[in-house]
């Protein structure tokens, strides 16, 4: 089992830049594919990047492409989501989230998730 807690959100302009953490305690960290999900309000939670368990390939969403990084320190069970460039509809609750068995753009397929942190953009 993996606990995760995520940090690093708040309230930036737009065009500003915000980088989220998730710490992960428990079992081993380098055995999970992670990912990085928002959820706005009124709307279902939505997939934004994912990094398999070396950090050797990543996955994104076409909405964040070229603007936001997923990274993962597996010395310090670490996962990160580095966003730049940031819009108003970036606005959201983020989550990550971690899978032993699937790298996937799929809320359903991840088996932990952590509690969310809040970003706010404004215009």
């Amino acid at each position: 089992q993996v606990q995760l807690v995520e940090s690093g959100g708040g309230l930036v302009q737009a065009g500003g830049s915000l980088r989220l953490s998730c710490a992960a305690s428990g079992r081993t960290f380098s055995s999970y594919f992670m990912g990085w999900f928002r959820q706005a309000p009124g709307k279902e939670r939505a997939f934004v990047a994912a990094v398999t368990r070396a950090g050797g390939n990543t996955a994104y969403a076409d909405s964040v492409k070229g603007r936001f990084t997923i990274s993962r320190d597996n010395a310090k069970n670490t996962v990160y989501l580095q966003m730049n460039s940031l819009k108003p509809e970036d606005t959201a609750v983020y989550y990550c989230a971690a899978d032993s068995v699937r790298y996937s753009d799929l809320a359903h397929d991840y088996e932990y998730w952590g509690q969310g942190t809040q970003v706010t953009v404004s215009s």
